[in-house]
C-alpha cells in the first residue's frame, strides 16, 4: 500500500512538473515562479558565506507577457548557496526587468538593497533606480535625467555609505565626421557618459559625456566608411561601468573602444587609457569588449582594478574563452600587469554582459550572465563552486554575493488545509514561508481551539527550504507558528489563521465518514495537551517542564514533516492543479493510510537527503 501511495504521488508530481520543471512552485506564494538552479561544488570549505543576488530576465527589451513569460518570474531574487530561494521580489516591480541588483552598507552600518527597474512592456511606467532597506521596503527612487528617456540599465553604483550614486548616461547627438576623414558630413551617435548624484539633495555632483573627450576614431564599432545615420544613431563607445576612487577620479569602461579610462573628477579630462588603440600603458595582457571595471585598490600612482574580459561580442571573438581579470597599474612607470586571471570554467565565451566581485575573504565571484552562470574562485584561481539556472530561457545581467541579513516588515504567509478519508484518518497540512527572512533555523507550530484560547505546541520543524511544511494529526482549526533562530529565540510570530477543508463536497472526494458534511475540528488540548505560553520576540519560547516534554514527544513528528516536505508539497500541487482528480487520488490513496504513508515518505526522503541537486530536463527553449 505504501509503495502504491508513493508511486501515485510521484506520478502526480510528474504531471504537474513536466511543463516547467525548471521553475519552483509554492503553496504559500502561488504567484511566484522562481528559477531552480544546477549547483556543483568543488571545495565547499573554502566558499565565502553569503547569498546570491540575481535578476533573471528573458529579453533585454521589456517583454510582452507570453506563454513563456511566467508571471512574477523576472525581477530581483536572493538565493542561498544551494539554490534555495530566500527572497522573491518580482511582485514589487510588476514583472519588470531588473538590473544591477546588489546590497550596500550605509554609514550607520545598516544594509540596503539597490537595483534598476526597467520600464514595463507597455511603456506606462518608466525605468528608475531603487533603494530598499533590509525589510524590503522602498526608501528612495531615482528617476531619469531630464534629457534622457529612462534610467540607464548598466550601472547604479552607490558610494560612500549611501552619500551619492553613479549611473551611466546615454544621449543622442549629431556629430561631425571630420575626425574620420569626412569633413562636412554629420551623423547621429549614441554618446556614453555618467553622472553622480547626491542621494540626499538629489543634486547632480558631476556629469561627463564622451563627445567632449573621446574621438570617434577610437571606436572599434564605427568604421570611417559607415553611412551617416539618423537618431538614435551609432552606438560608438557603449558605456557600461563607472566607479570612483578616494582621490575623486572616475574609472569608466567603454565596451566599443576596448578601453578603460580614468577621468579627472576636477575637470573631466582623460588622465589615462588602458587598452584599446591608444593605451598609455605597457601591458602584459590583452582584453576586449569588457564589462564591470571596478577599483579594488587605489592610492596615488598605484591602482588595482577588476574587470570581465568578454574577449568578444556577437560579431567577433578575439580570444577562445572569457575571463575575469585582476590588474595592477603603476602610473609612474605606466605599466599594467596581470595579477590573476580566472577563466570561465566551462571554457566558453560570455559575449554579452557579466560582472566581477572580490569578496571580503579574498575570493572572486564572477557572473558570466548567460543562463545565470556564475562561479566563485579562491584568490589563487581554484574554482570552488559553479551554478546556473535550470532554465535555458533566462539570463541575469550581473550576479553578486553578499552576507546579508533580511528581516521582512510583513508577516509570514501560512496556508493550512484539512484532508480526510474518514474520521480516523484526518490530516491537517500546514505550509509556511517568510519571503526574505535569512536567519530562520526552525518553526514551532501551534494549534488552539479558538482565537482567544491557549496555544498548544504541535511540533518543531527545521527550516531547510523556502517553504516549510508540518503534518498535524487531526483537524486543527486555529493555527499559528513562531520563527526561531539558531539559538531558539523567537524572531517573529505568524498571524493566527484557520484551516480550510480541501472541499465542501466530501462524499465526492471519497470521504467515508459518518457525517457527510466532513470531519469536525478537533480539540488541540486532547491531541496536544500542553499549553504553550505566548511567545516574546527575541527570547526563547517560555516552556514548562511539561511543555518541554511535549515538544520532545513531537520531535519525531517534526522530523517527519521536514523530511517529507518535498513529496508532500507535490501532493498539494497535484491537488491544486488537478482539482477533483487530484483530490480523489490523494483522499483515497494517502489518507487511508496516513501513518504508513508518512513513514514511507520519511524513509524515502531520508535516503535521498545526503545532497540536494536540481536536475534540469532540456526542452525546446534551451540554448544550444
Amino acid at each position: 500500500m505504501i509503495l502504491f501511495v508513493l508511486l501515485a504521488l510521484s506520478l502526480l508530481h510528474g504531471v504537474i512538473a513536466r511543463r516547467d520543471d525548471d521553475l519552483m512552485s509554492f503553496v504559500t506564494l502561488p504567484e511566484i515562479r522562481a528559477l531552480k538552479w544546477e549547483v556543483v561544488y568543488h571545495d565547499r570549505e573554502r566558499v565565502s558565506p553569503g547569498y546570491w543576488f540575481v535578476a533573471p530576465y528573458g529579453k533585454i527589451v521589456p517583454e510582452t507577457p507570453t506563454q513563456k513569460f511566467q508571471p512574477y518570474q523576472v525581477g530581483p531574487y536572493i538565493y542561498d548557496g544551494d539554490g534555495v530561494l530566500i527572497w522573491a521580489g518580482p511582485p514589487i516591480f510588476y514583472d519588470r526587468n531588473v538590473f544591477d541588483f546588489k546590497a550596500f552598507t550605509d554609514s550607520q552600518n545598516e544594509t540596503h538593497l539597490s537595483l534598476i527597474a526597467q520600464r514595463n512592456y507597455d511603456d506606462s511606467m518608466r525605468g528608475r533606480a531603487t533603494i530598499m532597506n533590509s525589510h524590503y521596503e522602498i526608501e528612495q527612487e531615482i528617476m531619469r535625467l531630464e534629457d534622457n528617456y529612462e534610467f540607464n540599465i548598466h550601472e547604479f553604483n552607490v558610494l560612500n555609505g549611501g552619500e551619492s550614486a553613479l549611473a551611466c548616461v546615454y544621449r543622442t547627438k549629431e556629430l561631425p565626421l571630420d575626425d574620420v576623414g569626412r569633413p562636412g558630413v554629420t551623423s547621429f551617435f549614441m554618446t556614453g557618459g555618467f553622472v553622480e548624484w547626491n542621494l540626499t539633495t538629489k543634486e547632480v555632483v558631476f556629469a561627463w559625456d564622451s563627445t567632449d573627450h573621446l574621438a570617434i576614431h577610437e571606436s572599434v564599432k564605427f568604421n570611417p566608411d559607415n553611412p551617416a545615420d539618423g537618431p538614435p544613431g551609432w552606438d560608438y563607445v557603449h558605456m557600461n561601468a563607472v566607479d570612483k576612487n578616494s582621490d575623486g577620479d572616475y574609472l569608466i569602461s567603454m565596451r566599443f573602444t576596448n578601453t578603460i579610462y580614468l577621468i579627472s573628477g576636477k575637470d573631466g579630462h582623460v588622465i589615462w587609457r588602458l587598452g584599446g588603440q591608444e593605451s598609455d600603458f605597457v601591458q602584459d595582457f590583452v582584453f576586449s569588449k569588457q564589462h564591470d571595471a571596478k577599483f579594488l585598490e587605489s592610492s596615488g600612482t598605484h591602482h588595482v582594478i577588476s574587470l570581465l574580459n568578454n574577449a568578444g561580442d556577437e560579431n567577433q571573438q578575439e580570444e577562445e574563452v572569457s575571463s575575469a581579470l585582476i590588474v595592477e597599474l603603476d602610473t609612474e612607470a605606466m605599466t599594467a600587469k596581470l595579477q590573476q586571471r580566472y577563466p570561465r570554467p566551462d571554457g566558453l565565451m560570455t559575449l554579452l554582459r557579466g560582472s566581477v566581485q572580490r569578496l571580503p575573504n579574498g575570493n572572486v565571484f564572477v557572473g558570466w550572465s548567460e543562463r545565470g552562470y556564475q562561479s566563485e574562485f579562491s584568490p589563487e584561481g581554484d574554482n570552488l563552486v559553479s551554478a546556473r539556472f535550470a532554465s535555458g530561457r533566462l539570463n541575469t545581467y550581473r550576479a553578486y554575493k553578499y552576507d546579508f541579513v533580511g528581516r521582512p516588515a510583513y508577516a509570514p504567509t501560512m496556508v493550512a488545509s484539512v484532508y480526510a478519508a474518514d474520521e480516523a484518518s484526518v490530516l491537517t497540512t500546514i505550509h509556511i514561508s517568510w519571503n526574505g527572512a535569512t536567519d530562520i533555523a526552525s518553526w514551532n507550530f501551534y494549534a488552539q481551539a479558538g482565537e482567544e484560547h491557549p496555544r498548544h505546541l504541535m511540533g518543531n520543524v527545521p527550516k531547510r527550504d523556502f517553504e516549510t511544511m508540518f503534518l498535524a494529526s487531526g483537524y486543527m482549526d486555529w493555527i499559528s507558528a513562531d520563527a526561531l533562530d539558531r539559538d531558539g529565540n523567537v524572531i517573529t510570530v505568524s498571524d493566527i489563521i484557520r484551516s480550510k477543508p480541501v472541499t465542501t463536497d466530501w462524499p465526492a472526494l471519497g470521504y467515508h465518514g459518518q457525517n457527510s458534511s466532513g470531519p469536525a475540528p478537533d480539540d488541540p488540548a486532547v491531541r496536544y495537551p500542553t499549553d504553550a505560553p505566548a511567545p516574546v520576540k527575541g527570547e526563547p519560547p517560555a516552556t514548562t517542564a511539561d511543555a518541554e516534554a511535549a515538544q520532545a514527544d513531537t520531535t519525531a513528528a517534526g522530523e517527519a514533516s521536514a523530511t517529507a516536505q518535498q513529496l508532500a508539497e507535490a501532493m498539494m500541487r497535484a491537488y491544486d492543479s488537478l482539482n477533483g482528480i487530484g483530490g480523489v487520488l490523494i483522499g483515497l490513496l494517502v489518507l487511508c493510510s496516513m501513518g504508513g504513508a508518512v513513514a514511507g515518505i520519511v524513509w524515502m526522503v531520508r535516503s535521498r537527503r545526503s545532497k540536494k541537486i536540481y536536475q534540469h530536463v532540456p526542452d525546446d527553449d534551451d540554448s544550444p
